[in-house]
């Protein structure tokens, strides 16, 4: 007898489960005992009659049913059959995440069958024996998340394999030696999963593109976008066809639209950008009221429809800010040029104009194509420098020309009016229960070789809430204005916090001695905003900011208008950003459809074009997080001898997670490398406790560490504990 056989027939249970798992990937193709036999390769009697007896008990659980005599179908309810998606931890094993199922269920790794991370899958669902807890076997992938990865390549002599710095990817990819295409031993690939035999440890693959050699900037920068299938460049007919579109001013052009270019405009925007999608124009009115214009770019004049253009600004649906470049939708012709609302240029707009009173109440609002002249250009720096002293001469140290100059006073008075009306907005969204997220940014200086030479934070002020509110307030009228048509928008939801996870937060604050309180909607926003405001300058800030967020609901695009609850309003949409943002450009087409009297669009179709954005702007996000890890990384490799002072920022079962205070670089530090104690991991506290001196580190504790290892290429800084600070 062969010991194959003898290791099935051990238990009833694991045939029974094999059964089900055979008749659950055809769930319309009936089977007998000996069909069961060959798939599961065992001809011994005893196997084949356990399999038989599997089957009639199966069938008495009505588990499966015997459609004729000897056959059988799994039973058609699918009652132990759930439909999700796999969530991989780093240690091999998996969740099954599903709407249907209150909790997540366990997958051991011996269940997943080939299945990786994100991958959407059917599943059973059964009781351990050992235990009362439920565990999940992939029975069927039907879509695997991703099918390209980003790895280092080892070069054998008759086959290679690709191994990735993704520790949720729990397998190393073969590919044999014919489908190396030239890439050299140890160098960064990208490589494209083709099959994965039923047998075999690892899949097989191709090597489809070589990003370089490992730690170098741009093969790290690259491999980021390739990880995500994100493009770095674009194709070469998209480019032609960009470059033959005629962007010139014409007056028959002009002539369709609302004619500003004499009103005084001008725009506000990071000193290094080179897209400015939104300009303000500002003028009184005769009945002292306000005349405010937020004129956006019109990017729908020059993305048509079913153009090649269009086609791969969709695919991209959203620009991608690496810590060193723009990864821009749109070719350059357009993105820093035709669309670009430039000083001193006319430029096609789309424009939400509003007439303000001076309680910043909107008497009137009009929506529509205009063309606009820029008067002037500002820095954020410029702007705020007015606001703060109310002075129109801007210093050189601050000019966007390294040059003192005077703003003219129209355009002083106007930006001291517009910060007025703005405060005056923002006090009123907070007091409807608007959450005020003002978390701060690390950024990078950058030398001529893309290496950091130092970090600072980029912080909200005045002049950033002022171009603020007027975007939200551009944004909420447009889709107040059309959804309360009851016609087919791409609006931007945001749905209410989740409890468990604002309890978790309360749990981690209260460390901290601050507290939520849970009485009511509208208290819980009043509390959170409280919270974030303690917090502000302090060593936990970016902890308890972070935590925050994480517990807030992820926004994203739908035609289903729940609200966003994050910024209370009832109607809300994104209007403001077509360079950067693809659901811009379908709400300036819908917006315009409908003032030209169209009829309402095919929701289905723009749901799907939501979600297509809302996963692409999720990627987007994820690359330009690991851009920062990356370099934050690179920062940190040559200071290796000196001594920093970071909180503990994240507790697990391995070790603490700590930010330094000064750059906010977040490293590990391994339990078992801290020689002072015996350290015990203590999860309802967040904190470890030492058995023998009893001492805690604990979130929020300050602590010193040096740089043990910077690894570039898994985007990983590992700590050294020197010691608490006391």
């Amino acid at each position: 007898m062969s010991k194959k056989p003898k290791k099935f027939g051990k238990k009833n249970k694991t045939f029974s489960e094999k059964i089900f798992k055979i008749l659950s990937k055809s769930p319309n193709k009936p089977f007998n005992y000996k069909q069961i036999a060959a798939i599961l390769e065992v001809d011994d009697t005893k196997s084949r009659n356990e399999i038989i007896k599997d089957l009639k008990i199966l069938a008495a659980q009505k588990v499966i049913i015997e459609t004729e005599p000897g056959k059988y179908l799994v039973k058609a309810s699918g009652q132990e059959l759930y439909e999700g998606v796999v969530d991989m931890t780093s240690r091999k094993t998996g969740y099954f995440v599903c709407d249907d199922l209150e909790h997540d269920v366990f997958i051991p790794f011996m269940n997943l069958n080939h299945a990786l991370d994100g991958d959407r899958v059917k599943v059973y669902i059964y009781n351990k024996r050992s235990s009362r807890k439920p565990e999940a076997e992939v029975v069927e992938i039907i879509e695997r998340a991703k099918t390209e990865f980003v790895g280092v390549i080892d070069v054998q002599k008759n086959f290679a394999f690709v191994t990735t710095a993704n520790a949720k990817m729990y397998t190393d990819i073969f590919v044999p030696k014919n489908k190396v295409n030239d890439a050299q031993h140890g160098e960064v690939v990208l490589v494209k999963l083709e099959d994965w035999p039923k047998k075999a440890d690892s899949p097989f693959g191709s090597v489809i593109k070589v990003l370089g050699k490992p730690g170098e900037h741009d093969t790290e920068i690259h491999a980021i976008l390739a990880e995500y299938g994100l493009p770095y460049d674009f194709p070469i007919e998209v480019e032609a066809y960009a470059n033959k579109i005629d962007t010139s001013i014409t007056q028959e052009e002009i002539a369709k639209r609302r004619d500003m270019r004499n009103v005084l405009t001008f725009t506000i925007d990071p000193k290094d950008a080179k897209d400015f999608d939104d300009a303000l124009s500002f003028q009184v009115l005769e009945n002292g009221n306000y005349e405010i214009g937020v004129h956006i770019a019109d990017v729908s004049h020059y993305l048509k429809e079913g153009t090649i253009l269009d086609d791969e600004a969709y695919k991209r649906a959203t620009s991608v800010y690496l810590v060193d470049r723009v990864v821009p939708m749109l070719p350059e012709v357009l993105s820093n040029f035709a669309c670009s609302l430039r000083p001193h240029e006319e430029k096609y707009t789309f424009s939400a104009i509003f007439q303000l009173n001076q309680k910043a109440e909107v008497i009137d609002s009009w929506f529509g194509r205009t063309v606009i002249y820029s008067d002037q250009r500002f820095a954020y720096e410029e702007a705020q420098h007015i606001i703060e002293t109310k002075s129109s001469t801007i210093p050189a140290e601050i000019s966007l020309t390294g040059n003192e100059y005077k703003a003219s006073d129209e355009v002083t008075q106007a930006t001291l009016k517009l910060d007025e009306l703005a405060k005056i907005l923002r006090k009123k969204r907070m007091a409807a229960g608007a959450i005020s997220f003002d978390k701060v940014e690390v950024k990078f200086n950058l030398n001529e070789a893309d290496e950091p030479t130092g970090v600072y934070f980029k912080i909200s002020k005045d002049a950033n809430h002022l171009i603020e509110e007027f975007m939200l307030l551009a944004n909420r009228k447009v889709a107040e204005f059309i959804g309360k048509q009851k016609k087919t928008f791409v609006y931007r939801i945001h749905d209410e916090p989740n409890e468990d996870k604002l309890i978790g937060l309360q749990s981690v604050i209260s460390k901290f001695g601050y507290s939520l309180n849970f009485k009511s909607k509208d208290t819980i926003s009043k509390s959170l905003n409280s919270l974030l405001e303690e917090v502000n300058g302090k060593k936990e800030q970016n902890l308890v900011d972070t935590l925050a967020i994480r517990a807030m609901s992820k926004a994203r695009y739908s035609t289903q208008n729940i609200g966003h609850y994050g910024l209370a309003f009832d109607y809300y949409s994104h209007f403001t950003s077509p360079i950067r943002r693809y659901p811009d450009v379908m709400a300036h087409r819908l917006l315009q459809h409908y003032l030209d009297g169209g009829k309402t669009a095919n929701e289905d179709d723009y749901e799907e074009k939501c979600e297509h954005s809302s996963d692409m702007e999720l990627l987007a996000a994820n690359a330009e997080r690991d851009s920062v890890k990356y370099m934050q990384v690179k920062f940190m490799e040559d200071k290796k001898d000196i001594e920093f002072l970071g909180v503990i920022s994240g507790v697990t079962e391995w070790g603490i997670y700590v930010e330094i205070i000064e750059n906010k670089c977040e490293g590990m530090v391994r339990i078992r490398e801290i020689k002072e104690d015996y350290y015990v991991f203590d999860e309802k506290q967040y904190a470890y406790v030492g058995e023998m001196y009893k001492g805690m580190l604990q979130l929020g504790d300050e602590v010193y560490v040096k740089v043990k290892n910077a690894d570039l290429v898994k985007k990983q800084l590992d700590y050294t504990y020197i010691r608490k600070k006391e």
